[in-house]
């Protein structure tokens, strides 16, 4: 039997390792307790404090004030504190004393790292406050904190389980509401199993997704897993402080915190270093792995540096890069410095000239007229003070936002300035720019040398963005395709078989693919064999969202009409069933394009996109017109990203969105699974650029941002090859999901490995143990394989029986036998079965709940004010949204009306008085709610049977309906007084009875009372 390191033992490692060497920790073994905290807070407060409270401590009722001001209701609150007035978080406390005033005490400057007023103290066992009846023994592992309040928490589990574990407790305690009080600070989780190590933002349990959790890498990209490595490299001082003040992100939008990841802190830490060195450069960051979050960090870290007086943020188009716009906007609201976007020209002088030391976003031809107007000015003081400045340019997107001549003519007019450019697709010599005089041909040539690397392979292993699953298809056949090559070209049958097929499909005219069927059938393939890509299994309001691409404006509005004819049945296609059973409105359909790219289109043209809008004001209750474009062009952005909370309801969400260019670069829309493109391939750049828009992480069954070509099939797989080859480092394969033929070969061989192990569901039940682990891998297997096949547009569930030895019913039945198997194995765990099978397993392609819990806690959350809002200002009686809550309480109440009833109730208070409920977690309301009906539950049947309810409690705690004995059974018997019970009792059982009907009693509750709590 393996022998694993105990989990006291990893934790007391890591406690030596943080306060030995360099890395300047205290450990506190006095602190266990929530008012041992706050009586240690208290004490760094008034150290840190003293020339301001004069001599005169705190009262009691003062330090009241202090922690009323530190109980936050979420993570983000505490979050925005923590980015302080000029980068200290600070307390206000009205002195009893009056004479006294008030008075303003630093808590935490973001800036003093390891000096100063900076004290960094360990405790670990910390013992959580009781609050339900599963509450154990709780206790924390290891908890770091900055001038005694709680930042970093890091959970430990031994080798003998997944760090996911650790993970999966973290979300316990919060469901519980654990990290509240003086935890309610914390910036940031560390979960471990000492082998592997991730980390992760704060955020309330229905917000904290396990798809972001992040494994640190080196600046050489190596990862650093070992858990005490992690604590050499991350949570020693100063980078544990630097983390959490410094390499924080707050999202107003999203009203979440983001940490950085490892290579967005490489990357800013390299800008920082050659602005010292006075050299530009230029950061090669996989498109979709943060870009412009790093860049926002980049530009408000090199204010830091004394030599440079501005920094110029420089977007492309204003209305293509309104996200970028916004995204800065969001980001810096709590931020120390300024962003400020430029109106005019005149506003950007204006700028430009002060002495105000901020982040100046603007675009290329504002900066354009600024030239122009002082280009023959030459002496005079405005222009001296303009061509003089010491200016950082950061150019998000590089080789969009400012092309080479540009450029230079801004550095011969901006003399003292550093260039730091951000791309997703470098230009290498391989697809180097045309010749243009002595203008530079290669991204190295235009902006420097590579400062920092992080390529899309490196992205995909380090679960930073997703890989890509790309399908190739026709819309007509082979026959056809030869047809057509031979009436145009005039040869014959005989020379079709010496021309490839990439020779052949370039002979094909346009006009093949603007064809009405052509396009019917693409819209077919959309609607009715993309349901597993877009996500349907998941259920109403949690599908994907997909752009669809085609060659042209007048190609993007005939899809619009033809996806209306077919949604009113004016068409040969139809919508099938199985799409309408689960989104009866599918699909919501808009169309967007740049302005700039309609200037010459008809009027034609401009009353059908006048059209579109009206469809589109009708379906969202909007009121755009083309005279607001723009805002228009925001509304469609924010509705496909859905990072606000209004759009998480699906009457607010959109299902595809037709463009033609706008939206393929630098947009990011995490729901967004799937791009269709319907045009001929494009440059290897211009490429990866559109893929990566359907790459971001969303949630655990998005696996792959998935693309579906429909020209020219072998053409576009050449095209893509080579540009995966340019762009990861070395070779595509690692980037690409398996083809339909690998994924289906695969599926088949999972069936035939289960199967010669068990012919037919039964013979499960007769496995020994080691048999039975075989079938919980082989089941593994096959549920994984299954679920892979399922996405691909070209499997149909009528190949099961067929094509695949297997049928869906007896795939449900071996999924019985598996939950029954793995029960089975967790009765006796032996250690070294865990590594060789995976017990945490998490099924993939049946799908079994029929209702998300969490979805619809998001939905009522989004009907709570919080912060500053004002309740009326929000548009929170939305009919819509309310109708989809109510749908899907009705929904749960049908398989689990004891729940139902509970979230019912709660809704109906929240809808009567939401201030009631401002700034609280709906997630911890309703558990709070379920744990009160739960002791209700068992406090009446302890009184009943007169037993224990402590040892009741840890009897339902324990509980599984699998085993004939509870852990803690015997206990509750030992516990038990029939005498007691027969004096209270009108119409006792005898004793010899007794204890046959408690047990009976007991179940009977466990089934209809507690377990329907349970299932969420």
């Amino acid at each position: 039997m393996a022998n694993f390191t105990a989990e006291q033992v990893l934790e007391d490692n890591l406690i030596k390792k943080l306060i030995s060497g360099d890395s300047q920790w205290t450990y506190r073994d006095d602190l266990h307790t929530e008012e041992e905290l706050w009586e240690n807070f208290r004490h760094k407060l008034e150290l840190n404090n003293k020339s301001t409270l004069d001599g005169n401590p705190l009262t009691e009722q003062e330090f009241k004030q202090v922690q009323n001001q530190l109980l936050f209701p979420s993570f983000y609150a505490a979050a925005k504190w923590l980015a302080g007035e000029n980068g200290i978080a600070k307390v206000q406390v009205q002195r009893e004393d009056a004479a006294l005033g008030t008075i303003r005490l630093n808590v935490i400057n973001r800036q003093d790292v390891a000096g100063g007023m900076s004290s960094y103290e360990v405790i670990n066992q910390f013992k959580s406050d009781k609050r339900s009846i599963e509450d154990m023994n709780r206790r924390f592992d290891v908890t770091l904190l900055i001038n005694g309040l709680p930042m970093i928490h890091i959970e430990l589990k031994n080798r003998a389980h997944p760090y996911m574990d650790a993970f999966r407790q973290v979300k316990k305690y919060l469901k519980e509401g654990k990290f509240t009080g003086i935890y309610s600070s914390l910036q940031m989780f560390v979960v471990t199993n000492g082998t592997d190590t991730r980390y992760i933002a704060s955020a309330q349990d229905t917000k904290l997704n396990e798809q972001f959790l992040t494994k640190w890498v080196n600046n050489q990209n190596q990862p650093v897993n070992d858990y005490l490595e992690f604590a050499e490299e991350v949570l020693s001082i100063p980078m544990a402080h630097k983390m959490v003040t410094q390499y924080t992100v707050i999202d107003r939008d999203k009203k979440a915190l983001i940490l950085l990841r490892p290579y967005q802190i490489h990357a800013i830490e390299a800008v920082k270093q050659a602005s010292r060195n006075q050299k530009s450069g230029y950061v090669w960051h996989t498109t979709g792995s943060g870009k412009t979050l790093t860049s926002y960090k980049v530009a408000r870290n090199l204010l830091q540096i004394p030599s440079l007086q501005k920094t110029i943020f420089i977007v492309d188009r204003v209305d293509l890069d309104q996200q970028t716009s916004a995204s800065f906007t969001s980001y810096a609201e709590n931020d120390v410095i300024n962003i400020d976007e430029t109106d005019n020209v005149n506003d950007l002088i204006k700028k430009l000239l002060s002495d105000d030391r901020t982040v100046i976003i603007t675009t290329i031809q504002k900066l354009n007229f600024v030239m122009k107007r002082f280009a023959h000015q030459e002496g005079s003081k405005k222009h001296t003070q303009l061509t003089q400045l010491k200016i950082a340019f950061v150019v998000d997107e590089c080789h969009r936002a400012v092309s080479p001549a540009k450029q230079r003519e801004i550095e011969e007019f901006f003399v003292h300035s550093l260039w730091y450019g951000f791309t997703g697709t470098p230009i290498f010599a391989e697809n180097a720019k045309k010749v243009v005089g002595d203008l530079p041909r290669t991204t190295a040539k235009q902006y420097g040398e590579r400062l920092h690397e992080y390529t899309v392979k490196e992205a995909i292993n380090d679960h930073a963005v997703l890989g890509f699953q790309v399908e190739y298809k026709s819309t007509f056949s082979e026959e056809e395709l030869d047809g057509a090559v031979m009436e145009l070209s005039g040869k014959n049958e005989l020379d079709m078989g010496d021309m490839s097929s990439e020779d052949k499909e370039a002979w094909l005219p346009k006009s093949v693919y603007e064809d009405e069927r052509h396009m019917l059938e693409v819209i077919d393939s959309i609607i009715n064999k993309s349901r597993m890509k877009l996500g349907f299994q998941k259920g109403s309001g949690q599908t994907y969202n997909a752009l669809l691409t085609t060659s042209s404006i007048a190609q993007a509005q005939r899809y619009y009409d033809l996806f209306k004819m077919v949604k009113l049945g004016e068409t040969s296609v139809t919508i099938d069933e199985k799409t309408k059973r689960v989104l009866p409105d599918f699909p919501k359909v808009a169309i967007t394009y740049s302005i700039s790219e309609n200037e010459e289109a008809s009027i034609t043209n401009q009353e059908r996109m006048k059209e579109s809008l009206r469809d589109y004001n009708e379906e969202f209750g909007t009121s755009y017109t083309i005279d607001t474009m723009r805002a228009y062009n925001r509304n469609v952005n924010d509705r496909l990203s859905r990072k606000k909370e209004k759009y998480v309801a699906r009457a607010e969400q959109l299902d595809i969105v037709i463009v033609v260019d706008r939206l393929l670069t630098g947009f990011d829309a995490p729901s967004l699974s799937t791009l269709f493109i319907d045009r001929a391939p494009m440059k290897p750049h211009d490429l990866i650029q559109a893929f990566s828009r359907t790459n971001r992480l969303f949630d655990k069954p998005k696996k792959y941002g998935q693309i579906v070509t429909f020209q020219t099939p072998t053409t576009y797989e050449q095209k893509v090859k080579e540009a995966l080859i340019l762009y990861s480092n070395g070779g595509e394969n690692e980037v690409l999901a398996p083809e339909w033929e690998e994924a289906k070969e695969a599926f088949i061989e999972a069936i035939t490995e289960l199967k010669e192990l068990v012919e037919t569901p039964t013979e499960v039940d007769g496995l020994n143990r080691a048999e039975l682990k075989k079938f919980v891998k082989a089941f593994q297997k096959l549920d994984k394989t299954y679920a892979a096949v399922q996405v691909y547009t070209d499997f149909d569930a009528e190949q099961l029986g067929t094509d695949f030895p297997i049928i869906s019913a007896e795939i449900e039945e071996f999924n019985g036998k598996y939950v029954n198997a793995l029960e089975e194995l967790r009765k006796d765990p032996k250690e070294e079965e865990l590594i060789e099978i995976n017990i945490e397993y998490e099924l993939e392609s049946v799908k079994t709940e029929e209702i998300n819990y969490e979805y619809i806690l998001q939905l009522i959350q989004a009907f709570v004010p919080s912060g500053d809002d004002e309740y009326e200002l929000l548009a929170r009686e939305d009919a819509k949204a309310t109708a989809e809550v109510d749908k899907y309480i009705d929904e749960l109440a049908k398989n689990n009306p004891r729940l139902a009833g509970i979230m019912q109730n709660l809704w109906g208070n929240i809808r009567l008085n939401p201030e009631k409920y401002r700034d609280q977690n709906i997630s911890n309301v309703l558990e709070d709610v379920i744990q009160s009906e739960q002791q209700y539950v068992i406090q009446d049947f302890s009184q009943k049977w007169q037993v224990e309810p402590e040892e009741l409690s840890y009897v339902v705690a324990n509980y599984s309906p699998k085993k004939d004995k509870q852990n803690g059974e015997s206990e509750l018997k030992e516990s038990a007084n029939y005498y007691a019970y027969k004096e209270k009792s009108e119409k006792p059982v005898s004793k010899l009875k007794y204890w046959k009907h408690v047990r009976s009693d007991f179940e009977e509750i466990m089934k209809n009372e507690i377990l329907p709590l349970q299932r969420r």
